[in-house]
C-alpha cells in the first residue's frame, strides 16, 4: 500500500511538471517589475493671453496643483514679490477629449508670513506647489544664492495664504557664500524647483500622514564633478547628481526620512539651462513622473520620464556625491515621452499635475509653461491622456 501511494504521488508530480513545461509562462523583465505600464496621448494646447488680474501680472506660472473636490487648479507665480506680492491663482479649466477649451482665472491669493504680512522682495523664489487634504498648500522656494534668497519648504493656508508651518532644511543645502567661492549648498537658482505629495484622500483623516517629495534642479555644489574631457579633448557628458528628498509629515514634527540620487540626464552641448523642473507622485509605491528641460540657442528640449525610488540608496549620510558613485543605487528612470516629437512649439515647461478624469474616464495630465514675464514667450497649457 505504501509503495502504491508513493508511485501515485510521483505520477501526479510528473503530470503536473509536464503540464507546466508544456505551457508558455509569461516572462517578466526586471524593467517591468520596476516601472508601471504607462503611456501618454497628446490631446491639445491652450495659450493664455497676456493679462492682468486684480492689478497683478499673470505670468511666471511655474507650478500647479489640482483640487479634485472643487475641480479647480491652484497655479503658482514665481514672481519674487517684485511685480506684485508673491501669490498663487485659482484657475478653472474646461477640458474634453479634444483639448483645453477654456481657462478662467477666479481668484488670486497672496502668500503671507506667520504674522500675516505679504512676503517682501528678495525673501522668496516660489517654484513648487502641492495641495493637502487639510486645505493647505505646501510651497517651495528654490533659492537664489546671488540675491540672498533662501530655499525653503513651507505650508500656507489655502484661503488666507498665511504661513502655518516650515519644514526643516538640512544645512548641506544652504549656500556657504554668495560669490564665486561657494563650496556647498544649492547652486544659484537651481534649488527646490519641484514639489509633490503622495496621493491622498480628498477628505482630511485624523492622523493621516503626508509624504512630501522635492528635488534639487541640479547638483549641490559639493556634489559637482569637475569638467572632464575625452581622448580628443572634447567635453565629456556627465550625469548631474540631483538629490530627491522624502519628508514624513504626521502628528509629530516633520521628519526628513531619506534622500536619493536622481540622475539628471547629462547637460546637452551648448545648453544655457538644464534641470529637473518637476516631480509628480503617481502612487503610494514610489513611482513618479519627472519633467526635465533644457534650453539652448537651438531651442527647448523637454522630456517626461517615469521614475521609481524602490531600491534606491539613502544618501542622506553621504556628505558629497563628487566622483565615483558606483556604490550608490540611484532612482531608476525610463523615458515616457520626448515632447519635441509632438511637432509643436514648446515654451519653458516647468509645471505638471494630474487633473480631472476625462469624459471617457481616463486620467488627464496637464503641463504648464513659465513665460518669465517676457513678451516673446507664452503661457502654454498642454493636455495629455495618461494611460495605464
Amino acid at each position: 500500500m505504501y509503495c502504491f501511494r508513493i508511485k501515485r504521488l510521483i505520477a501526479i508530480a510528473v503530470t503536473l511538471l509536464s503540464l507546466l513545461t508544456g505551457c508558455s509562462l509569461p516572462q517578466v523583465t526586471a524593467e517591468q517589475r520596476i516601472f508601471l505600464n504607462l503611456s501618454l496621448d497628446y490631446l491639445g494646447e491652450y495659450q493664455l493671453p497676456k493679462m492682468k488680474y486684480k492689478d497683478t501680472p499673470v505670468g511666471g506660472l511655474s507650478a500647479l496643483t489640482y483640487d479634485r473636490v472643487r475641480d479647480r487648479f491652484y497655479v503658482l507665480s514665481d514672481d519674487r514679490s517684485q511685480l506684485a506680492p508673491a501669490r498663487f491663482y485659482t484657475f478653472k479649466l474646461a477640458l474634453n477629449e479634444t483639448g483645453i477649451q477654456n481657462v478662467e482665472i477666479e481668484n488670486v491669493t497672496f502668500l503671507k508670513t506667520q504674522d500675516n504680512q505679504t512676503i517682501p522682495k528678495a525673501k522668496i523664489d516660489p517654484e513648487g506647489i502641492a495641495l493637502t487634504p487639510q486645505q493647505t498648500v505646501f510651497i517651495s522656494s528654490e533659492g537664489v544664492t546671488k540675491e540672498g534668497i533662501p530655499p525653503f519648504l513651507r505650508e500656507f493656508d489655502l484661503q488666507t495664504g498665511q504661513q502655518t508651518s516650515n519644514l526643516p532644511i538640512p544645512e548641506r543645502y544652504i549656500a556657504d557664500a554668495t560669490d564665486d567661492k561657494q563650496e556647498k549648498g544649492i547652486q544659484d537658482n537651481l534649488g527646490f524647483e519641484s514639489l509633490t505629495l503622495n496621493p491622498t484622500g480628498t477628505v482630511p483623516a485624523k492622523g493621516e500622514p503626508i509624504r512630501l517629495f522635492t528635488a534639487t534642479e541640479s547638483a549641490l555644489m559639493q556634489d559637482l564633478d569637475p569638467p572632464a574631457k575625452d581622448e580628443q579633448g572634447n567635453p565629456k557628458p556627465q550625469i548631474n547628481k540631483c538629490r530627491l528628498l522624502h519628508y514624513y509629515i504626521g502628528d509629530g514634527p516633520p521628519v526628513l526620512l531619506s534622500e536619493h540620487l536622481y540622475p539628471l540626464a547629462p547637460t546637452p552641448p551648448g545648453a544655457l539651462a538644464h534641470g529637473l523642473t518637476e516631480l509628480l507622485a503617481i502612487d503610494q509605491s514610489g513611482h513618479f513622473l519627472s519633467l526635465e528641460r533644457s534650453f539652448s540657442l537651438a531651442g527647448l528640449s523637454v522630456k517626461i520620464y517615469q521614475a521609481a525610488t524602490g531600491g534606491a540608496t539613502d544618501i542622506s549620510r553621504i556628505a558629497s556625491l563628487k566622483g565615483d558613485v558606483s556604490g550608490v543605487s540611484p532612482v531608476k528612470k525610463k523615458l515616457l515621452l520626448d515632447l519635441n516629437e509632438l511637432g509643436i512649439r514648446l515654451d519653458n515647461l516647468e509645471a505638471m499635475t494630474l487633473g480631472p478624469r476625462l469624459p471617457d474616464g481616463s486620467q488627464s495630465l496637464i503641463l504648464l509653461s513659465d513665460d518669465n514675464f517676457q513678451e516673446q514667450q507664452i503661457t502654454q497649457f498642454l493636455l495629455f491622456r495618461l494611460k495605464s
